[in-house]
């Protein structure tokens, strides 16, 4: 039987970054994503739809989004769905359901269109060419370039 564990996600970082790091010194970052979606509702009038989602993303990854990530920040991600579990303080066990990213891409800045992360952050020729695509199992990020490769 096929199996399938795939998300793609357009939107904006509700609150900044918040990067933490494992016993081990592994970096981990939650992002709280929100995304929108519009349609029409049986009367014809105009509805919206607000999704939040959590986005946990491991290693350079995470340092990375810390970085230059704030609230407000467009960003796309692809990843997988993950479920975790813990006891809760009050002996209950709680769980929840989040995306793993696998590449996030920075689509510009909070309150700017039409300008990339990319065209603030890195200017020169050689610059451009020294940043790469942000995968998890690489230590790369995507400044909305088509410089990102496939990590399977």
């Amino acid at each position: 039987m096929a199996n399938l564990n795939k998300v793609f996600l357009i939107g904006n970082l509700t609150k900044d970054p918040e990067l933490r790091y494992t016993p081990g010194g592994t970096a981990v970052v939650n992002l709280r994503m929100a995304t929108n979606r519009r349609f029409k509702d049986k009367t014809g009038e105009m509805k919206q739809e607000v999704c939040f989602i959590t986005v946990v993303a491991w290693d350079k990854q995470a340092e990375v989004c810390n970085q230059y990530l704030r609230k407000g920040s467009p960003l796309f991600v692809e990843g997988r769905l993950q479920t975790r579990s813990w006891d809760g303080n009050d002996g209950k066990k709680r769980s929840v359901v989040e995306v793993r990213a696998e590449r996030i891409q920075f689509l510009g800045q909070a309150g700017q269109k039409g300008e990339t992360a990319a065209e603030e952050h890195v200017s020169t020729a050689e610059e451009k060419q020294a940043a790469p695509a942000l995968g998890a199992d690489t230590d790369d990020v995507s400044w909305g370039q088509d410089a990102a490769e496939d990590v399977s």
